[in-house]
């Protein structure tokens, strides 16, 4: 038998949005990516209905978000309802920290294919379908997979880096013997997604049914979706039929007639952490690290998570720019906040579906009350009860001070450029490290050879003033400092938060280090052994 040998600097396993966001980050930044999928095409059945803010400023640094907002519902309303219909939790926050909605429905199918479709301007990129992993080894150098295609030809890739992105039954996670620790749902839920939706009413509504608990999903392009839970001896092959398609819709529809039923699928919901992230030169992401139950939409943007996090460093580390010992900060800092996001949603799906009748009767009866309690209504409404990534350790500087922004994700404002363009913040920090400084020059007090490392990490220099400044002539700084102006007060209000007025940040976003220009200096020396800078 022929054997067909491929070389790539990084292979990533499965063709899903967390391995395509990674694959999209990394041809970005010129490095070889192959990604492997072992279907003949992308996924189109029913999946993630909902993308958060930090997931679409992901895909913003892959040059693809405005692309993808079409897709989108942004401002996406969840509330839950009594079995009587009234609503007991609105959750709708219209804040915009990040720079796009918070909550936002979309249909996944067609965001993947936008990211599948963005690897094709990347000729060092490539994307193998049908192909089966039979056997992978790794050394000292490298990753080695063997692969099946259809066809029964053998394929080789090696690679010096191998992300599995392989989902929740990851082939790659179970032959490397990673325990998989959790709990699967006793229940099992069917999602019917409709075309033309027959309510076209908007938002979403998780009806706490004690008979049989539904949701009803509006999506772009006039889809609805709804999900029913599954009782004890039906089957997927018995509810598919469109007899029982119908049965059910009928509990929410005055009639069911002329219903135009896309696809069906009936999911078990599973809230499960792999014991670890990275194995020598192979590292989970997605699923196949992390998988949880679908009730507050954080499975596929916690992958995003990971995506964002893990693909900036693989590029230092394979650009020779940081040493190997970098990656194993991607386990330290998105492990905790996983675990943290599975907690929420199995919380929430009790709060949905409680596991004994009497507590979804106390749960009516509190919500009630509680509805009528301002701050816990402003609580619920601005979605504050979702733990926020801020990072503890890992390529950061730890702070003692709980308050402290170091380890959280820096706002992204409009912001003024000297030509007097508005742009959101992260399109003038493109993918490098960024040292921001309020009002004074940001490289001001930093030595020759920290000012080669931070170039040769890639950095941009930002100074920001007040846009109404902008107009005055400013102090003559070096040609590579940018200087900005804030709009509004959203910058200015941040830095008069924290007790330094220069902040170092991550690609991905984070802050890494706070500063003042006389600390500057020795911050960035401390950052550099923490990035495992070369």
């Amino acid at each position: 038998m022929n054997t067909t040998n491929y070389t790539t600097e990084v292979a990533i396993l499965g063709a899903g949005p967390v391995g395509l966001t990674i694959a999209n980050y990394l041809s970005k930044q010129g490095i070889q990516v192959m990604v492997v999928e072992q279907l003949d095409r992308l996924i189109d059945y029913p999946r993630a209905i909902g993308i958060d803010d930090e997931s679409l400023r992901t895909i913003q640094s892959l040059g693809l978000v405005d692309q993808v907002l079409p897709h989108t519902t942004p401002n996406h309303a969840m509330r839950f309802l009594t079995p009587k219909g009234r609503c007991f939790a609105d959750i709708q926050p219209l804040t915009r920290e990040f720079g796009f909605s918070r909550r936002n429905a979309f249909i996944q199918p067609q965001v993947d294919q936008v990211l599948l479709n963005g690897l094709t301007q990347y000729e060092q990129t490539q994307v193998l379908f049908s192909r089966e992993l039979t056997e992978f080894r790794q050394d000292a150098s490298g990753v080695t997979l063997k692969l099946h295609t259809r066809e029964g030809q053998q394929e080789v890739i090696q690679a010096q880096y191998l992300i599995a992105c392989d989902g929740g039954n990851s082939l790659v996670r179970r032959r490397l013997n990673i325990a998989f620790d959790g709990k699967t749902a006793p229940n099992q839920w069917i999602v019917i997604d409709i075309d033309n939706d027959p309510l076209a009413t908007p938002h979403i509504y998780l009806c706490c049914d004690p008979v049989r608990p539904y949701v009803s999903a509006a999506l772009p392009h006039g889809i609805r979706r709804f999900e029913f839970m599954v009782m004890p001896g039906e089957t997927q092959e018995e509810l598919s039929k469109p007899e029982n398609i119908a049965k059910l819709l009928s509990k929410v529809l005055p009639t069911t007639d002329g219903i135009e039923v896309i696809r069906q699928r009936v999911y078990t919901h599973n809230a499960r952490i792999a014991e670890k992230f990275r194995v020598g030169r192979i590292l989970l992401a997605g699923d196949a690290a992390h998988i949880m139950p679908v009730w507050q939409g954080q499975g596929y943007n916690s992958g995003m998570r990971d995506a964002f996090n893990l693909a900036w460093k693989m590029a230092l580390v394979i650009q020779g720019k940081a040493a190997a010992e970098l990656l194993d900060s991607y386990q330290i800092e998105r492990k905790d906040h996983a675990k943290a996001m599975i907690d929420l949603s199995v919380m929430a799906g009790h709060v949905l579906a409680p596991p004994k009748q009497w507590q979804g009767i106390i749960r009516d009866g509190i919500s009630y009350v509680l509805n009528y309690i301002k701050p816990i209504k402003q609580y619920l409404l601005e979605m504050r009860f979702k733990p926020m990534p801020k990072y503890q350790d890992g390529a950061l500087l730890p702070q003692t001070d709980k308050h402290s922004p170091v380890g959280k994700m820096f706002i992204q404002p409009q912001v003024q450029l000297a030509s007097g363009e508005t742009v959101l913040l992260d399109d003038v920090l493109g993918n490098d490290f960024a040292i921001i400084a309020w009002g004074v020059d940001p490289k001001w007090g930093l030595s020759d050879s920290s000012m080669q490392q931070w170039q040769k990490l890639g950095v941009k220099f930002i100074q920001v003033i007040p846009a109404v400044q902008l107009k005055h002539p400013q102090p003559k700084h070096s040609a590579d400092v940018i200087t900005i102006g804030d709009l509004g007060t959203e910058i200015r209000s941040w830095f008069g938060k924290t007790t330094g007025s220069v902040v170092i940040l991550r690609p991905d976003r984070f802050v890494a280090a706070l500063a003042i220009p006389q600390t500057l200096e020795s911050t960035s020396q401390q950052l550099f052994q923490k990035l495992h800078a070369q």
